[in-house]
């Protein structure tokens, strides 16, 4: 039988059928060709930038600060420390009502409500809330169970002495960079080396680290440790806080070194400020005046210029000069003295402080010696502290007549308070002047010693004998008839000089009646182990700086004494030393040198005490911390305080026989 559909001829649109899954096939062949092409392209060609792009979503280069090294005093004190805390942050983009969130957080935070809201209206993703908050604010925050909020810890500078040494540490600003003091000076060293880790965030943005922690000494920054005496600063800035308070002055300084190494023992000034609170107080406040500002010193330095003609020989301690009896004109200019003077020798021209018998030795030196002299004991040249912007000091050439005399009891010029410290330091050491510094040495975590700091001498200024023979003239300005008869101590011998200079005034290009009231001294002045510089500005009550400036000097040096375990001087009247050099004509006497041995006061001991190298602990039960350390310092004893409060125990017992610098750890409680 015959099959009629084998046999029937093919429909019109069959062809079309094939054509179009022909094209289809070729579109779809197209279309795989393309997608091959751009996945070559995306994986060869456009690899690595894919690969970044999807890292940065889900993969973060978490940068971990490092922490900020120490500071320390002398003793290991902690000056300055880093402590790791919460800073508070939020997603914007997270919060139900970013208004109302802010006003919140705002009010349990304490910060402007206004100021938040701007700030997190403003960012898209992420916006700080307060940075380096304290441990009750970050939990007052999380109880408002607001989403999106983040805290991250973040290095905190610490300050446990609070305005102890301030200005001398200064301070660190909110991203942890220092701003003032040694913090900015050290920055590189104290800063360390931030580290930067590999971490995931999950859907929140939160990071997840994804190795382990970091070793933190590798996080950490070297160690300052100052030269500076924890004690010995407390004790000055108390009494320079005293004595520019007592005065109604402006401002105030002290300078506290050891001459025979330059070691800064004490560096304080006033008013005074707590860098852990910096935005209370101005960056005037926060200035080390006592280590960069720059004045004119006054009558401190006539005993330098008294030592350059004595080395240069152009004077002797015999030579005498008439004070015109308290006024002497040059040319439009008349000089004056505080009382009516006759003729003078050297010892007693500084005992008097006689500005018309120091313009005569200066005529007598000459301009080059003098100012040579004065470059010898370091003036005009920067000491080399390591703080940023130390002052130098001017000192022109004199040209004038009047400018010779009035250099040579320290007005027309400038300098620093440590220039001045330094210079009386050099007739402390035997004419010897030896470079101040400040910072002992810096040390790496790992033990490594960047930065080491040694006694170092600059140039001998004058002769040994010369130093020694100033030191003796200096020696009757604290006696009877002297200008600082209030730095007079019982058990040790003082030498020293006052000065009164006037303040210069800019605008009128003259001087004002403004003042600055210091004191230079050393103790004790047949061996000096410190020498004190007090300067008291435009005080009010008094002028003169034996007024104003030697109670403080005494104070700082009986509590620097005892601290140091120096045993007592031997000690004249006060008069003594005065008697020896009373006013003469032409043909006077030779002045007794200061130098010569006085015999010495015996002191009965203590029937209880087997060894004047030792002392009894005092009882400072129940008295409050300062009180206490003030009462051991006294004593010549090493407090060690821990807590805060009243003392409720001592170690050793109120009573034990110590030695002299022993340690007394005191515990802290507060009342209950």
């Amino acid at each position: 039988m015959r099959d009629f559909k084998a046999t029937r001829a093919p429909e019109p649109n069959a062809k079309g059928l094939k054509l179009r899954v022909q094209l289809l096939f070729g579109l779809f062949l197209l279309l795989l060709g393309v997608a091959f092409g751009r996945a070559v392209q995306l994986q060869v060609f456009e690899q690595e930038k894919l690969r970044g792009m999807a890292q940065d979503q889900y993969v973060r280069q978490i940068e971990i600060p490092a922490r900020r090294g120490d500071i320390f005093d002398r003793r290991g004190a902690p000056l300055a420390q880093s402590v790791e805390v919460d800073s508070i942050w939020v997603d914007p983009s997270m919060l139900p009502d970013v208004r109302q969130s802010a006003r919140a957080m705002a009010k349990v935070l304490k910060v402007d409500a206004e100021e938040l809201t701007a700030r997190l209206t403003r960012a898209k993703r992420f916006a700080w809330v307060k940075r380096q908050a304290k441990p009750q604010e970050v939990a007052a925050v999380k109880e408002l169970g607001l989403p999106g909020l983040g805290f991250t810890k973040e290095p905190k500078r610490f300050y446990p002495q609070r305005e102890l040494g301030a200005h001398v540490v200064g301070t660190v600003g909110l991203d942890g960079k220092g701003l003032e003091g040694l913090e900015l000076a050290f920055e590189d060293e104290l800063s360390g080396q931030n580290s930067r880790m590999s971490g995931f965030r999950d859907a929140k943005g939160r990071k997840l680290l994804v190795q382990g922690a970091l070793d933190p000494l590798q996080r950490q920054g070297a160690a300052v440790t100052l030269t500076l005496d924890r004690h010995l600063q407390y004790v000055a800035e108390k009494a320079l806080a005293k004595a520019v308070e007592d005065a109604k002055g402006v401002a105030g300084m002290v300078v506290a070194l050891d001459p025979k190494t330059g070691e800064l023992l004490a560096l304080a000034n006033y008013p005074r400020f707590n860098p852990n609170t910096p935005e209370s107080s101005s960056r005037a406040g926060m200035r080390n005046r006592a280590a960069l500002d720059t004045f004119e010193p006054g009558s401190t330095l006539k005993p330098l210029v008294v030592a350059t003609a004595l080395d240069e020989k152009a004077i002797t301690s015999e030579s005498v000069f008439f004070c015109e009896n308290g006024a002497w004109r040059i040319g439009r200019h008349t000089i004056n003295d505080h009382g009516s003077h006759g003729w003078l020798a050297p010892r007693d021209i500084l005992r008097t402080s006689s500005n018309i018998c120091m313009a005569k030795i200066a005529q007598v030196l000459g301009r080059e010696k003098m100012v040579a002299g004065y470059h010898a004991f370091g003036f005009t040249e920067r000491t080399g502290l390591s703080l940023p912007g130390e002052g130098r000091g001017v000192i022109p050439f004199p040209k004038a007549e009047v400018s010779l005399a009035t250099q040579s009891f320290g007005q027309g010029m400038t300098a620093t308070a440590v220039q001045i410290a330094a210079g009386i330091g050099a007739l402390a050491n035997d004419g010897v002047l030896m470079r101040p510094y400040l910072v002992s040495k810096v040390v790496d975590p790992d033990g490594v010693v960047l930065l080491e700091n040694r006694p170092t001498e600059v140039r001998r200024a004058v002769s040994a004998k010369v130093a020694r023979e100033v030191v003796g003239m200096l020696e009757s300005v604290v006696g009877k008839g002297g200008t600082a008869t209030r730095a007079f101590m019982e058990e040790y011998r003082v030498a020293g000089k006052t000065g009164t200079a006037q303040k210069a005034d800019p605008v009128a290009r003259g001087y004002s009646d403004k003042r600055i009231g210091s004191f230079v001294g050393m103790v004790p002045a047949e061996d000096p182990r410190i020498v004190i510089l007090v300067v008291v500005d435009e005080p009010k009550t008094d002028v003169y700086g034996g007024f104003v400036a030697a109670p403080a000097f005494k104070e700082i040096a009986t509590a620097a004494m005892a601290h140091l375990a120096v045993p007592p001087s031997r000690t004249a009247a006060p008069g003594s030393a005065v008697a020896a050099a009373s006013p003469a004509p032409a043909a006077a006497k030779p002045v007794a040198k200061a130098t010569e041995p006085v015999r010495p006061v015996l002191v009965e001991a203590d029937s209880e005490s087997p060894d004047l190298g030792t002392v009894r602990v005092p009882d400072v039960q129940g008295a409050g911390g300062r009180e206490a350390v003030v009462k051991l310092l006294a004593a010549a004893l090493e407090p060690q305080v821990q807590g805060s409060g009243r003392v409720v125990s001592q170690t050793p017992a109120a009573g034990s026989l110590v030695e002299k610098g022993a340690r007394v750890t005191l515990e802290l409680a507060a009342r209950q």
